[in-house]
């Protein structure tokens, strides 16, 4: 097996692995990202991005991720396909293995491994999810274009509470199904929604699909599982919100995550508990997940892995080139 030494890897891509890799290589230290299972992250399954400042008219999510994978290219990012298998963060090497296949010794590692949305697993959901006609696991993200439209949201949650809150703001109508007979939210959270008047909340009940035409979503046909009772409701946008897993299994073993699997770093800083290793992006947050906050962290993770080799090589840090001195 061959062996490779680098300086700076990012693992995963999408606004985070970019922005670090946009950082790190104006900072010389010639980052080697791996894309991983899914290059430009979850992105790359949003239609229409318009709250990501600088994108008057806005753009969409594959776009977005091209531009600025072509952006870090710009400054001799070496981004690769493949995707990490295992680590071993162990020692003062840091250690991953590439497909199985390749080693890389690295000084520092940024993880941007983002995490994935939790979706009901309907064949009709995945359908229009795909087609990017209707089916959104983030309601701060595309609410705004469900503005004056009814719609639905799957979900019992804190999150789900929050964001059917957040739609009823734009929408003219929020369904909210709730497949037990109480909400797993904090009660205050609960009285928010049950006080909001045009949010009809359903119990006990679960979509058995995702309805539409060529054009999207028409509604979703629910379910009550307790009297049997099956019923279409009209909607243009179906929203899910049971959750997201991190993607950072394979660092668990050195990595100190909290209950759900994010991985927990040192308040107000990328570090995590292993010197040299740092994480960007939706890997850690679960609260705001938001394309401009994934690579505002991105580039703190940089900044933070650039600082910690220059310690380690006993020099002067040279410094990032930023706006304030452009």
């Amino acid at each position: 097996m061959s062996i490779e030494h680098v300086k700076c890897l990012i693992i995963g891509s999408g606004p985070a692995g970019y922005t670090a890799a946009i950082y790190a290589a104006r900072a010389n230290m010639k980052p080697v990202l791996y894309q991983g299972q899914q290059p430009g992250g979850q992105l790359t399954t949003t239609n229409e991005v318009e709250n990501f400042p600088g994108y008057v008219d806005g753009v969409t999510g594959p776009e977005m991720m091209v531009q600025l994978m072509k952006q870090a290219q710009r400054f001799e990012t070496d981004v690769r396909d493949g995707w990490i298998t295992k680590v071993d963060f162990s020692g003062p090497v840091h250690k991953a293995w590439i497909n199985g296949e390749t080693e890389i010794h690295a000084d520092t590692v940024i993880i941007s491994t983002g995490a994935s949305a939790k979706y009901l697993g309907l064949e009709s959901e995945q359908k229009y999810l795909k087609m990017g006609g209707g089916v959104s696991a983030c309601a701060v993200c595309d609410g705004f274009f469900y503005r004056g439209q009814e719609t639905i949201i799957v979900g019992a949650g804190d999150s789900a509470c929050e964001e059917a809150h957040y739609l009823s703001k734009l929408c003219t109508k929020v369904t909210m199904l709730v497949r037990r007979d109480e909400f797993r939210a904090s009660k205050i959270m609960a009285n928010r929604v049950k006080n909001t008047e045009n949010i009809e909340i359903l119990f006990n009940t679960e979509t058995v699909e995702v309805l539409g035409d060529d054009v999207g979503v028409t509604g979703a046909r629910v379910k009550n599982n307790i009297t049997g009772g099956v019923q279409d409701i009209p909607a243009t946008g179906f929203f899910v919100a049971i959750g997201h897993k991190p993607n950072t299994d394979i660092f668990k073993e050195y990595l100190t995550l909290d209950e759900t699997g994010y991985i927990v770093n040192v308040p107000g800083s990328s570090k995590t508990n292993v010197e040299g290793v740092f994480v960007s992006g939706d890997a850690a947050d679960h609260v705001y997940r938001q394309a401009i906050t994934a690579a505002g962290t991105g580039c703190m993770a940089a900044l933070d892995a650039e600082r910690y080799l220059a310690s380690r090589e006993g020099v002067e840090a040279v410094g990032v080139s930023n706006n304030y001195t452009d």
